[in-house]
């Protein structure tokens, strides 16, 4: 299943923005996996939002804000178009969450994490890919 992380410094994200990036985030993410839009898989789009205290980030330059989204997905479910997909629309969604302009753009990184196969479990068990494209076009076709 899907994580999304967001790391920003503390107060750099417009009070409208906070409140709804996370969400935007998970969405934008399960969009890029071509996931079903069930209450099943967003509920299993998991999206962090952390919040680093006043002076806990800096550059060699200067102390504007940077922001890093950490995706992590299973191997093989994002191709590279999607990568690329996912990359620009997460950008954009903190640009516009932090009130930013797309000329900001540097200060947002995304890391793809892509998860192997059988290293991830939940409910107990491990989740493989094929088990997600299976539930995945089961709850597409209404089964």
């Amino acid at each position: 299943m899907p994580m999304i992380r967001l790391t920003a410094p503390a107060g750099a994200l417009t009070e409208e923005g906070r409140g709804r990036v996370q969400r935007d985030l998970a969405a934008t993410l399960l969009r890029w996996e071509s996931a079903p839009d069930t209450a099943f898989f967003r509920a299993q789009a998991w999206s962090h939002l952390v919040e680093l205290p006043e002076g806990a980030r800096t550059t060699a330059e200067d102390d504007a804000p940077r922001f890093l989204v950490e995706v992590t997905v299973p191997q093989r479910a994002l191709s590279e178009r999607r990568k690329a997909g996912l990359v620009e629309e997460a950008t954009r969604t903190v640009l516009s969450a932090a009130g930013l302009t797309p000329d900001d753009a540097l200060r947002v990184w995304v890391l793809v994490h892509e998860q192997p196969d059988g290293t991830w479990g939940a409910g107990g068990a491990v989740v493989r890919h094929a088990d997600l494209v299976a539930l995945a076009k089961g709850q597409r076709t209404g089964a």
